[in-house]
């Protein structure tokens, strides 16, 4: 830039010019962040009302990861429940450190998300069932199994028990909490007990897996269901794909660890649009309820 233009006045717009001071009353119209959202499989910006029309499915078909409060709002008949509070457990219970404190992971987590932790739970009609529903949050902590969703799945289970109603669970993790150790790791053994007072009580247990669900919730909760739904090319597995194919030394399959892939191989009873999910599971849950009486949430 010239030394003379550094120097002129900064031009005047024609508003400006006309009628001075005017600018003040006049709000500059801003464009919100959050306004378009980018496709992960094909990098198209999508207009963000169109993605919550489309229940967060993008048009190339990808089923992106949601939150539990839209989780409840897309699964109950007309988008009504009761949220179920859930126990709350001792933070950082080992005094756990890896370069800063869990306790400080733990805060901002909960900053960011609004929940305590990464397990939710409401109570509500699915296809005019009453069902307790259960999402696990990948928003918080990759959706890691601690003590305290731990405690959140039995508390689940316990309402179900209660009402005499069927428990739908949504799975999204990465696995056990590594900053609880062992502590973590017997939520398995824990969840997985619970799920038998379902089976005593002959009560169903419906599992939704989502993108991703592995390594410890794989191998417990996550594939102990009477039936198994998955949302499309949802990461299903225990190790990840780099790790199997280093171990092996061999290339995996295309579409390896996907819904469909599971599908094929019996692990999962049936891939389900999200838009589809309400209807299929109102069907598997009037089918299985059969004979029973329904009670009124307490």
């Amino acid at each position: 830039m010239a030394e003379d233009d550094k120097n002129r006045p900064a031009r005047r717009g024609w508003l400006a010019k006309i009628a001075p001071g005017v600018r003040k009353f006049v709000a500059r119209r801003e464009t919100p962040d959050n306004l378009w959202e980018k496709c992960p499989d094909t990098g198209e910006m999508i207009y963000r009302p169109d993605l919550e029309a489309a229940l967060w499915v993008t048009p190339a078909g990808r089923h992106m990861r949601i939150r539990p409060a839209l989780r409840f709002a897309y699964t109950f008949d007309l988008g009504r429940y009761k949220s179920l509070p859930l126990p709350r457990s001792p933070d950082d219970p080992l005094k756990f450190t890896y370069g800063k404190s869990y306790r400080d992971s733990l805060a901002a987590a909960r900053k960011a998300t609004g929940e305590p932790d990464a397990m939710a739970a409401a109570i509500g009609e699915v296809g005019g069932v009453q069902a307790v529903v259960l999402v696990q949050d990948f928003a918080f902590m990759g959706g890691s199994l601690g003590v305290a969703a731990g405690e959140g799945f039995l508390a689940a289970v316990d309402a179900a028990v209660k009402r005499q109603a069927p428990l739908v669970a949504f799975t999204a993790s990465g696995g056990a909490r590594m900053q609880e150790g062992v502590l973590s790791l017997m939520q398995m053994a824990r969840t997985t007990a619970a799920i038998q007072r379902l089976r005593i009580a002959r009560l169903p247990y419906i599992v939704v897996l989502t993108d991703p669900t592995t390594a410890g919730v794989m191998a417990s909760y996550a594939m102990l269901g009477d039936v198994h739904l998955a949302e499309p090319a949802a990461l299903i597995g225990f190790t990840g794909r780099r790790v199997i194919e280093q171990t092996i030394r061999e290339t995996l399959p295309p579409g390896f660890q996907t819904a469909e892939f599971q599908v094929e191989r019996g692990m999962v009873d049936r891939v389900v649009a999200r838009k589809e999910l309400p209807v299929v599971l109102g069907s598997i849950l009037r089918t299985l309820m059969l004979g029973r009486s329904r009670l009124s949430a307490a």
